[in-house]
């Protein structure tokens, strides 16, 4: 259960990440610097996504053979993107503010974005 709830949440992240990549971060880039492709966003991102890797093989590792599950090698796994995980939820949480986005988009204009 305990496994299986990790590779829910690395799932779910991955999708999260890939929506707004694909979908949400091209829109606020065009106003907002922070969510062009070479900017802090984006390079966040692929931090979290390798962290996310390494936690796929180890998942996909221990489903396979259970008796290796280390406790220890996940902490060291979790703790080794912890960091830009929430360095970037912290800087999402900032750019995407009420104060923050009326600098960059009308309340009409945030209403068109499809979220």
């Amino acid at each position: 259960m305990y496994l299986a709830e990790a590779g829910d949440m690395s799932k779910h992240l991955t999708m999260h990440h890939t929506i707004e990549e694909r979908h949400i971060f091209p829109i606020l880039a065009k106003r907002m610097p922070t969510f062009k492709d070479d900017e802090v966003h984006i390079k966040s991102h692929h931090g979290i996504h390798e962290g996310l890797d390494k936690l796929g093989a180890l998942l996909a590792k221990w489903n396979a053979q259970p008796s290796t599950y280390s406790p220890q090698e996940m902490k060291d796994c979790l703790d080794s993107w912890r960091e830009v995980l929430f360095v970037h939820l912290d800087q999402e949480v900032e750019d995407l503010s009420g104060e923050n986005m009326k600098k960059y988009w009308t309340l009409q204009e945030l209403e068109r974005i499809p979220m």
